[in-house]
């Protein structure tokens, strides 16, 4: 080690970027690097989402029409032959509740849960969730099961 290859270690020093608006003789005197007049030359410009470049912007030029339902509620569809398939690999023997549908991947833990009437359930099930279609009902009842809503 010398004098002449003696440097800082890595990380240690943080160069400063060139200094701007100091003056002509600088170089980047005058505009700063900002270029002439416009949004972006000026300080606390920032662009706003969706911008484009003063063009209508494309959440305006697309129609808008009809009713959003804010109160809506979502539910999670699970048809019969879902529960036949659980019962059939084991995983439900007499019961099927929310718990046994969110730890066998059919549900989320916040979901609301529809039995739809398709496919065919030969299993009497005991089906406690949110809701039944009419056909969904009537299938588990006559094959000796029970539906239960939440």
């Amino acid at each position: 080690m010398d004098l002449n290859n003696l440097k800082p270690a890595d990380g240690a020093v943080h160069k400063e970027g060139k200094r701007v608006g100091r003056g002509e003789g600088s170089g980047k005197g005058g505009t700063s690097t900002r270029g002439h007049k416009g949004a972006k030359s000026r300080s606390g410009y920032s662009k706003k989402i969706g911008f484009e470049g003063g063009q209508m912007p494309l959440q305006r030029r697309v129609p808008k029409f009809g009713f959003t339902n804010m109160n809506r509620k979502e539910y999670t569809g699970i048809n019969l032959g879902k529960l036949q398939e659980l019962v059939d690999k084991g995983a439900v023997k007499k019961e099927v509740t929310l718990e046994t549908l969110i730890e066998n991947g059919l549900a989320h833990k916040n979901d609301l849960v529809k039995i739809l009437g398709d496919g065919e359930l030969k299993s009497s099930l005991k089906v406690s969730v949110h809701k039944f279609t009419a056909s969904a009902k009537a299938a588990i009842e006559s094959a000796g099961g029970e539906a239960i809503s939440l």
